[in-house]
């Protein structure tokens, strides 16, 4: 059994979102390894969509992460946001547009287009079936993995996308709508072939038909976890997910959780 936290970000102020990461990772005991020295965090930059609509991450709430991160651990702990491109969307454009650009300059940090960064191919297994993936090194060769993910509603099958479908985008392979005829599947595999270590959910403002501000954050180790919390949050039945009820089978974490 897995233990994720919520905890509410009070308001957008200057250091609001760091306070809330704070809480939500003592709640879990959370401790960080004084030794790390190479970070990969992976936003949801799915799109060109501003983080006010809630389809995106919030460059805010990453670069207070990053200033959090270097309190804990170390001023000079080497950090990467990274992303890949997509059937529809470019990075070069979407680092830009959304901010991160502008964040990785002012943070000193780097910002990595993971279709054009070098990996090395992984076969993983999932539901009997082979997967072939190309794993980036910034990836593999990171001491710490944090995954970022948004509550997002979806018409196709998977019904909602979080924590486990946001590392759909550190698949480097640009053309993914050619996976979507077995996407469930390709989501679990994906998180066989690249787990993370820490999972930090802003879902400050969540996207809908509108907007709305729910001012809610959520850490844990278990995307497995959080994403049945998710499901909760959005009234969605858990049970009827099934790309979760996979996840548990092939040992990517746990769908019961204690929350606090």
């Amino acid at each position: 059994m897995s233990i994720i936290s919520l905890t509410k970000i009070q308001n957008t102020q200057q250091n609001s979102f760091k306070q809330a990461i704070s809480e939500a990772l003592n709640l879990i005991d959370y401790k960080f390894n004084k030794l790390t020295k190479k970070i990969v965090i992976k936003p949801n930059l799915c799109y060109y969509w501003d983080s006010s609509t809630g389809q995106t991450s919030d460059p805010r709430f990453v670069g207070e992460l990053i200033d959090f991160l270097r309190e804990q651990i170390s001023p000079n702990v080497d950090i990467a946001i990274v992303e890949s491109d997509a059937s529809a969307m470019r990075c070069k454009y979407a680092f830009r547009m959304l901010g991160f650009e502008r964040l990785a300059f002012e943070k000193n940090v780097q910002l990595i287009n993971l279709s054009e960064a070098p990996g090395e191919e992984t076969e993983v297994f999932c539901d009997g079936k082979s997967y072939k993936f190309m794993v980036p090194e910034v990836i593999k060769e990171a001491d710490l993995r944090i995954n970022l993910p948004k509550i997002k509603y979806t018409v196709d099958p998977i019904k909602i996308t979080c924590a486990l479908k946001n590392l759909y985008g550190c698949n480097p392979y640009p053309k993914k709508y050619k996976l979507h005829n077995d996407l469930e599947n390709v989501i679990v595999a994906l998180n066989k072939a690249m787990p993370f270590d820490l999972v930090l959910l802003d879902s400050n403002i969540a996207s809908g038909i509108q907007p709305c501000r729910i001012g809610l954050m959520m850490a844990g180790t278990d995307p497995v976890a959080i994403d049945v919390a998710a499901a909760q949050i959005a009234w969605l039945n858990s049970n009827s997910i099934s790309y979760l009820r996979l996840a548990e089978t092939e040992g990517v974490g746990s769908r019961l959780f204690i929350k606090i």
